[in-house]
This record gives structure tokens, C-alpha cells and sequence, in this order.
């Protein structure tokens, strides 16, 4: 997988074509169609919302509590879509595999593209939101593309590892869905993280170690409130800052070589 063929012509005009594919093909078939990209994040936010911060008062001391809960409900519907697409993304299109010559990341890639779209739609809604909710725009908006990319590189590399083993195993995908359902409570979604600080320091510190919850709170901190709990405001030592950071790059770099290892056998196993 070198720069050069990364780069290649042809391989970024075969990635446009698979993504627009992709995304026409995901809504094929429903009545609301590419409504679906916003319905989903919200009607979960709907749900969230009612039965947290309604029934369970939980939020009352975060500003803007709602835009803090869809972006987080939103940056999820993200990470939980762009994996998911990802690990599948082989197994889908092995009959493409199978008949054509051309590098195989492209078709993970392209999976994953259709999440950034829903997810940059899904963006521009929030902002709206976050508007009317009273929210005040700052330069801080500027650094939320920073927040974005590392949830993607995160994302991305998750998809590469497990998408190559999937193909041969496709327990993975069943496993993975198990593993995100446990997950969303390990992140603070709904929950702020001064609720576990409260409680337990290290719990708080180790949550925002995670680089899911790093990202979010980052996004929630210069979009929404500075009362957001960062990394950068609560871990303390410089160090324990650049961890999350650090699992991002690794997850990247072990995902993509596995996944160049393992590429040469795809057209065999899927």
C-alpha cells in the first residue's frame, strides 16, 4: 500500500465510483431514502434525550445539554457506522474481487467514505442546532475538523484489521457488534465526565484515555461548551494527553499492515 499507488489516478477515480455507489446503494430501496442519514442519529438522540435528561435529570448542569447529547449521540452513529461498513466491506464486494485486479484497500475505503458523508450531513444539522440552541460560534469551530479526522483514522484502522480477518472468519462482524454495544457505556454519549470524576479520578482519566471519548469531548469542547472535561483540561500530565493520540496512529499502522498482509489471499477466502 505506497504513497505512489495510493495516489494513482485510477485508484482515486475507482474510490470516487465506489463511494457514490455505496452511498446510493445503502438507501436503495427505502421510502425516506437518503433521509435516513439524519433520521437515524436523531432518532436516537429522541430517545436519549427523553429518557436521560427527561426521566433521569441527567445533564441539568451542562450547558446546552441537548446539542451536547446529539453530538456525542451523532460522533458515535459515526465511529459505530464507519467500522461496521468497514470490517463488511470484502465480504461484500468479493464478487468485484474476484473479477477485477486493483488494490483492495479502496473497497474499505469507499465503505468507509459513505459514513463521512452521513456524518458531515449530520454535522451541519448540529450546527443549526447548536445555533438556535444559543450556542455562541468561536474559532474554536476551526479546530473540530482535528477531532473528526482522528475519529476517522481511528475508525479506519479498526475496519482494516478486522475487515481482513473477517473475510476468513466472519464470527468478527457478530463479535465486533457485541463489543460496540458494551462500548457505548464505556464513552460518555450520554453521560458527562464529571459524573465518574465525581465518583473516581481514575476512572475519569482512564475513560478520556480512550481516544472515542477524547475525540467527542474535544468536538463537544470547542463546538458546544468549554465546560466540556478534556484530556487537556483534567488528565494533567502532557504524556497522558498524547496516549489517546498514540492508540490512534498504532491502531492505524497495525490495521493497515495487517490488512496489506492478508489482502493477497481475499480473492481466495471471501
Amino acid at each position: 500500500m505506497s504513497i505512489p499507488r495510493i495516489l494513482n489516478k485510477k485508484n482515486r477515480i475507482l474510490l470516487k465510483e465506489l463511494t457514490k455507489t455505496d452511498f446510493k446503494l445503502r438507501y436503495q430501496g427505502s421510502a425516506l431514502g437518503y433521509l435516513w442519514a439524519l433520521l437515524r442519529p436523531l432518532m436516537m438522540f429522541a430517545i436519549l434525550y427523553v429518557v436521560f435528561a427527561k426521566l433521569l435529570k441527567i445533564g441539568n448542569d451542562i450547558p446546552h445539554y441537548p446539542v451536547y447529547l446529539l453530538t456525542g449521540t451523532t460522533m458515535w452513529s459515526f465511529f459505530t457506522e464507519c467500522t461496521s461498513q468497514g470490517i463488511q466491506a470484502i465480504v461484500q464486494r468479493g464478487d468485484l474481487l474476484r473479477k477485477i485486479a486493483f488494490p483492495k484497500y479502496i473497497v474499505v475505503v469507499s465503505a468507509t467514505l459513505t459514513a463521512v458523508i452521513n456524518m458531515l450531513i449530520n454535522l451541519v444539522v448540529i450546527v443549526i442546532f447548536a445555533l438556535i440552541n444559543g450556542v455562541t460560534p468561536s474559532l474554536s469551530w476551526l479546530l473540530v475538523p482535528i477531532s473528526l479526522v482522528e475519529l476517522y483514522a481511528l475508525s479506519l484502522g479498526l475496519a482494516f484489521f478486522l475487515g481482513a480477518h473477517n473475510v476468513k472468519y466472519r464470527d468478527v462482524t457478530s463479535i465486533w457488534d457485541v463489543l460496540v454495544q458494551a462500548l457505548f457505556y464505556a464513552v460518555p454519549i450520554i453521560y458527562p465526565v464529571s459524573m465518574v470524576a465525581n465518583t473516581s479520578a481514575l476512572a475519569a482519566k482512564v475513560i478520556l484515555m480512550n481516544p472515542i471519548a477524547q475525540a467527542i469531548q474535544d468536538i463537544r469542547f470547542n463546538l458546544i461548551t468549554t465546560e466540556s472535561m478534556t484530556s487537556w483540561n483534567f488528565l494533567g500530565e502532557p504524556w497522558l494527553c498524547i496516549i489517546p493520540i498514540v492508540i490512534v496512529l498504532v491502531a492505524l499502522v497495525i490495521g493497515a499492515l495487517t490488512f496489506r498482509r492478508k489482502s493477497k489471499f481475499f480473492a481466495e477466502e471471501v
